[in-house]
């Protein structure tokens, strides 16, 4: 064993976390996340003396529409990352092949992910708990399709970083639709937040969401306030989405950076 051999080592590891944000962002993000959400939720748990009323409904419902949001924006990056780790995206881009048709082909593909993986939930779910989602009715079709919209705007903004900074940026395919799960109200209500966070949780549309599916549990009622923010807020998202992929990926393109993508 040689101490010196080890210390430069270990100080080249070092080194790489000086000036990357994003590795920075493996050791701070996911503890901070953890304090956050479990936090809030301790918080909400505690302002109950008796139980919890529909306590399954609540978080398996919750944690079920939580993984739409997740599998939507992961399925768009993940299957961007196929390509750029395979050294394809040169070859699809010199093809007739569209920006935007390469954008609507990782969406479907995102869809087709979902409905596989949802199934599984929605079944597991049934079985252990006898929680069955459906019992929402006509007033899952809002939910769902808000966080699904919610996803892809995500996971395109994902693929646009990706593809201008390369492969250090690839963990924020893993872990930035986590950083909306705090300010997404998933296990409890927006009126636990402190006000600073409850002020940004008004323009994220997966808190309106997820304020909404509790309202529909509790009262059984359509919250058309709630779902007409997450519509609209949704609208401007996707469309910023699209526009900052579009502008990316000419400026790729420019500095001709799409053929060392995945180098």
């Amino acid at each position: 064993m040689n101490l010196p051999r080890i210390i430069a080592c270990t100080t080249r590891y070092l080194y790489l976390y000086k000036r990357s944000l994003p590795r920075l962002m493996e050791v701070f993000y996911w503890p901070l996340l953890d304090l956050l959400v479990w936090g809030f939720v301790s918080t909400y748990l505690s302002g109950y003396k008796g139980t919890l009323p529909d306590f399954v409904s609540f978080f398996v419902g919750a944690l079920i529409l939580w993984d739409i949001l997740f599998r939507c924006q992961q399925g768009i990056s993940v299957s961007f990352l196929e390509d750029m780790w395979s050294r394809n995206l040169l070859n699809i881009f010199v093809s007739p092949l569209s920006p935007l048709e390469y954008v609507v082909s990782l969406l479907v593909i995102s869809l087709v992910k979902l409905v596989l993986a949802s199934s599984v939930m929605v079944a597991v779910a049934w079985l252990l708990y006898s929680f069955n989602i459906f019992t929402f009715g006509v007033l899952l079709v809002p939910l769902v399709a808000n966080l699904i919209i919610m996803g892809w705007s995500v996971g395109i903004i994902t693929t646009a970083i990706i593809l201008r900074y390369g492969q250090e940026t690839e963990v924020l395919a893993w872990g930035i639709a986590f950083l909306f799960q705090p300010v997404s109200a998933v296990f409890y209500p927006v009126s636990v937040l402190p006000p600073a966070i409850r002020a940004v949780a008004r323009f994220v549309p997966s808190s309106h969401v997820f304020e909404g599916m509790r309202r529909i549990i509790r009262d059984g009622t359509l919250p058309v306030e709630e779902l007409a923010w997450a519509f609209a807020l949704n609208a401007a998202y996707i469309c910023f989405a699209i526009i900052f992929f579009s502008w990316n990926f000419r400026e790729v393109k420019k500095k001709g950076l799409l053929s060392k993508v995945g180098e």
